[in-house]
């Protein structure tokens, strides 16, 4: 590594931060996922932190179901659940079937499964912290 690049990891956001393990920051950057990867991964991240969106996802860990039951498990209308399931879809959340006018959804793929095991699960075993009912 030459003196410039090492600069370079002295320097993030144009602060003079001093990096304490210089390999091992170069090392990660050389891992990182590309920035459009990183960008579609926030948008499904995003795509999570609606609490009925969410919802309609955990009912699908039970298996496959239908707009208008997803629509009654998130408390949404049928039209905004099938809006939200749209998004869904277009991020490879979910997947849909269609049995002549009915669509059925279900999880895309063990992976979308095992985020949203992991998430309830951590959920259940710790405690959030909220600071805004902290007084």
């Amino acid at each position: 590594m030459n003196s410039s690049s090492d600069e370079q990891l002295l320097m993030a956001d144009g602060c003079a931060v001093r990096v304490v393990d210089a390999p091992r920051v170069a090392s990660v950057r050389e891992r990182m996922p590309a920035e459009a990867d990183l960008a579609d991964t926030a948008e499904v991240f995003g795509l999570l932190a609606d609490s009925r969106r969410l919802r309609m996802l955990v009912a699908l860990l039970d298996g496959e179901l239908c707009v208008c039951d997803l629509a009654a498990v998130s408390g949404m209308s049928e039209s905004a659940a099938s809006h939200a399931l749209r998004l869904l879809r277009a991020h490879r959340v979910v997947t849909a079937r269609r049995s002549g006018r009915m669509a059925y959804y279900r999880l895309a793929d063990a992976h979308v499964r095992m985020l949203l095991d992991l998430a309830v699960a951590h959920i259940e075993h710790t405690e959030a912290v909220h600071p805004e009912r902290e007084s």
